[in-house]
């Protein structure tokens, strides 16, 4: 099992505080944004004398709910369709199992989310990458550079949108070009549609569910973790209209049992969640953004893809091995006591030696924040030497 690139460095983020450090996080995607109350609420005043199991597939009425949930953004789906899992990640590990058998491929761009690593080598599924560029914005490649790698192997192309860690969101026209390679070679099509809030600039989020002919050929993976700021009730769904994977998603689900009570408790009573919410969260984003990357584009030699999603964004520095400097911030490096945790990109790719001079940032710390950590990182580049 590969390592997480995001949590790797934690023990000398440690040792940084054991020596009075400040670290400002840019490594991980824990959302500093409340959680809203009435989820919260939910699990405080239940009135439950047992903690019992739930269905295997989660409960009738909060699979209900979801279905509700996604309609309000043209997503026609019923609870049959859906299946509740113990976050995201179970969710693509039951579709990863249901749909693949050990040796065969997932076609992906990269760079991608990392624990699609850890996911594929836990079911014996190989890894077919397709790299994205940071001079492109990390836009989907050409069709072509797909179908070159298809083979009869390959089962799936797996995205994220918008995307973790590039922070790009998949246009209409891109997902459209997706939709008749999946249909032409007969695979499936997973989206990882977690951050499906976090759409920037006045473009809407376009979800595989909408495109029609896709039926058969789309797997959506959700969770609460982004959208509600709930990453520690591991709560996510697999969404498909296709029978066949839904009942072999079952077999996987009925083997675990069944996904947290009291926090499917939370997750229904979330989806109540004021509109007003996301709304100020997403002005909250943009702004974050905007200050990041105006920032970042002052440092000389650094590279930086606008995201158009998410809350992350790939920086490429003028450096040999991210991974090296990663560690020297924590270990030999600060600002009056103050120093950064980011996350090197090398992880967030399966082609070896690709992405070794980037870092990933997830911008999640208020503005102020923001600042000075990039204010640590520009004095940092100053005196690193590889």
């Amino acid at each position: 099992m590969p390592q997480s690139p995001i949590r790797k460095l934690v023990p000398f983020a440690e040792a940084a505080y054991k020596k009075g450090k400040t670290v400002y996080h840019l490594n991980i995607g824990q959302p500093d944004i409340k959680t809203p109350e009435i989820a919260l609420d939910a699990v405080k005043i239940n009135s439950l004398e047992i903690l019992a199991y739930t269905r295997s597939e989660g409960s009738d009425e909060y699979r209900a709910k979801i279905a509700n949930y996604y309609s309000q953004h043209d997503i026609s789906v019923t609870k049959e369709d859906i299946i509740v899992t113990t976050g995201g990640s179970e969710a693509l590990l039951f579709a990863f199992g249901s749909i693949m058998d050990v040796g065969d491929e997932v076609i992906i761009p990269e760079p991608f989310y990392a624990n699609y690593n850890g996911f594929s080598t836990a079911s014996g599924v190989n890894i077919v990458p397709v790299i994205s560029k940071i001079e492109d914005n990390f836009a989907l490649p050409p069709i072509e550079e797909f179908e070159k790698l298809i083979t009869p192997k390959t089962k799936a192309i797996l995205i994220c949108n918008p995307g973790n860690p590039t922070g790009y969101l998949y246009t209409r026209e891109e997902i459209k070009k997706l939709a008749e390679i999946v249909i032409k070679h007969d695979l499936f099509l997973i989206a990882d549609e977690v951050y499906r809030e976090f759409a920037y600039d006045g473009i809407t989020h376009y979800s595989i569910m909408q495109e029609e002919g896709l039926e058969e050929h789309a797997i959506m993976i959700d969770s609460v973790s982004k959208r509600y700021s709930m990453c520690g009730a591991r709560i996510g769904c697999l969404v498909s209209k296709n029978k066949e994977v839904m009942s072999t998603v079952l077999k996987f689900a009925q083997a675990r049992l069944s996904p947290p009570t009291l926090a499917q408790i939370a997750s229904e009573a979330a989806l109540q969640t004021p509109q007003s919410y996301f709304d100020d969260v997403k002005t909250e984003y943009v702004a974050r953004r905007d200050i990041l990357i105006q920032e970042l584009e002052k440092i000389e030699g650094v590279k930086v893809a606008k995201p158009k999603g998410a809350f992350y964004c790939i920086v490429e520095l003028p450096i040999k091995n991210s991974d090296v400097f990663a560690q020297w911030l924590l270990e030999d490096f600060d600002v009056d006591g103050e120093t950064v945790m980011v996350a090197p990109a090398a992880g967030f790719y399966s082609t070896p030696g690709v992405g070794l001079n980037q870092i990933r940032i997830a911008y999640v710390l208020q503005k102020e924040s923001l600042v000075k950590a990039v204010h640590i990182l520009k004095e940092a580049l100053k005196v690193y030497k590889d």
